[in-house]
């Protein structure tokens, strides 16, 4: 496996399809099989613990709390939807090399399964490379649930995901794991080509980096 972690609005999701076809490896989607694929893991749990069933309002995810307690319950969440992503990744078929990506494939998560370092890169946006986003992408700047207060929502949704970025880069820069700051100077195909040089001795890609 080579993994590609780090902070939403990184590009690890075209960047990681780049490579796959470059290389032909099969690509993991964290955030589709989290989404989409654990729902019913996720209520089991719930269960298990005595926890209501059903999910919060969206005011209850993006108003009631500060976005350091955002970020606090995403990151406490990540291990075990970690676990989730791992059941997934040993039942996948695949004669191919493969590549996982996502903001839950987090680096004291990974740093433990892999024989090196070079097999993963953490992705992060700078805040200059992400305040442009919200003014010119309208996807990037809309928070695409009824709240009360749009506005505020989205100031903590913002707030939240920086601080959950920062927490992935500084813990991959304490293991070792190079860290990519995506400013949008380089378009996706050379980010791409800067997270193949890291995996080149997996790719069979020739490079001089050490």
């Amino acid at each position: 496996m080579l993994w590609i972690g780090g902070a939403q609005w990184a590009g690890k999701t075209t960047v990681s399809e780049v490579i796959a076809e470059q290389h032909g490896l099969t690509v993991y989607h964290y955030d589709y099989h989290d989404a989409r694929g654990h729902q019913d893991r996720r209520i089991a749990r719930r269960i298990a613990l005595c926890e209501p069933v059903t999910d919060p309002t969206p005011d209850q995810v993006w108003l009631d709390r500060s976005p350091e307690e955002m970020a606090a319950e995403t990151l406490a969440g990540f291990p075990i939807r970690f676990e989730w992503a791992l059941d997934d990744l040993r039942a996948l078929f695949t004669s191919r090399p493969a590549i996982a990506e996502g903001w839950g494939l987090r680096p004291e998560l990974v740093a433990p399964m892999v024989d090196s370092p070079r097999r993963m890169v953490v992705l992060v946006p700078t805040e200059e490379f992400r305040q442009h986003q919200l003014r010119t992408l309208p996807r990037a700047g809309a928070l695409r649930v009824p709240v009360s207060n749009p506005a505020r929502a989205q100031a903590n949704r913002i707030a939240r995901d920086r601080l959950v970025a920062e927490d992935a880069a500084q813990n991959a820069r304490r293991l070792g794991i190079r860290v990519i700051e995506v400013d949008g100077t380089l378009d996706a195909a050379a980010v791409a080509e800067a997270v193949t040089e890291q995996f080149a001795p997996y790719l069979g890609t020739s490079t001089g980096a050490a």
